[in-house]
């Protein structure tokens, strides 16, 4: 599997915590980029329809009682997961040869 797209990459990590519903997966994805990337509904559940296909993510249950019933609830599969941890240690690796080249500082602590 090559490179994710960002919303996949996205998506996937929102995921990673649990399953979701759609909308809970917007607000988990700007929660973890401190509101930098917004996913709109269209490119959210395309990419979930994508996933679902490629047996990265799947439907479940969700929670017992569920407000609403129309809601649908996402999360990762065995293979999601090694897609994400792949492209995470992908990441990893560019992030090092950027500091390595002095492109970002080394710590961004300040």
């Amino acid at each position: 599997m090559g490179p994710l797209t960002p919303a996949v990459f996205h998506v996937l990590l929102a995921l990673s915590g649990g399953e979701r519903h759609g909308y809970g997966i917007l607000k988990e994805v700007l929660r973890q980029t401190g509101g930098e990337v917004r996913l709109g509904p269209g490119t959210l559940y395309g990419t979930l329809q994508r996933l679902m296909d490629a047996s990265l993510v799947e439907e479940c249950e969700g929670p017992g009682e569920r407000e609403d019933e129309r809601r649908r609830y996402y999360r990762l599969t065995r293979s999601g997961r090694q897609a994400l941890q792949m492209e995470a240690r992908r990441m990893e690796i560019l992030v090092r040869a950027a500091r390595a080249q002095h492109i970002i500082p080394r710590s961004s602590r300040g």
